[in-house]
């Protein structure tokens, strides 16, 4: 009891902090083998609802297929498409490129002709030169704009046209019944 040996004085450390590389150096452990965060580590999360963001300093020369919102703050040149989701140019923005998108917010540059589903919003800053095809359009005063803008009516259903009512061949109307023979005679 008072003689404390020296594997009662080790604690365990918590499983949350994650072994430094001298340990696993010890141990033989390759540092590949851990997972690239720990739970220690703060997360910030960019992939907010299924949000990816492209940052100033990046440059893509092709093409961007996406599959959930995208921000673009730094250059891209090429084509962008994003059927069903929406399109934010940042201020440091600068796309040379054909756009497809259900929305976009252009905050930043866009050079090139742009589709939307929906609605583009030009904002203040922006700077836009390429033909616009949309349904819906916003452009704030201070906004630059050089191009054709396409407005598209989404497509109600059309009302199918009401069958004319067919004439009804029927049969021929019955005759006056004839006289007998000899009842308009009256012969007396």
């Amino acid at each position: 009891m008072w003689n404390r040996r020296k594997e009662d004085d080790f604690t365990p450390k918590p499983a949350s902090a994650p072994p430094t590389p001298s340990v696993l150096a010890k141990e033989g452990i390759p540092m590949s083998t851990l997972p690239g965060r720990s739970a220690s580590e703060p997360h910030t999360e960019m992939h907010r609802g299924g949000q990816a963001a492209l940052g100033k300093s990046v440059i893509v020369k092709g093409q961007i297929f996406s599959r959930e919102d995208l921000t673009i703050d730094g250059e891209v040149e090429g084509t962008v498409e994003l059927q069903e989701h929406r399109l934010t140019v940042g201020p440091n923005g600068k796309v040379i490129a054909s756009i497809k998108a259900r929305e976009i917010v252009v905050l930043g540059t866009i050079h090139g002709n742009v589709e939307t589903t929906d609605k583009i919003d030009i904002r203040k800053e922006a700077k836009l030169v390429g033909d616009i095809k949309t349904a819906r359009i916003v452009i704030e005063d201070g906004a630059y704009f050089k191009g054709n803008i396409d407005i598209v009516r989404a497509e109600a259903p059309k009302p199918q046209p009401a069958p004319k009512p067919q004439p009804v061949a029927s049969a021929p109307a019955p005759a006056a019944p004839a006289m007998a023979a000899g009842a308009g005679d009256n012969k007396r």
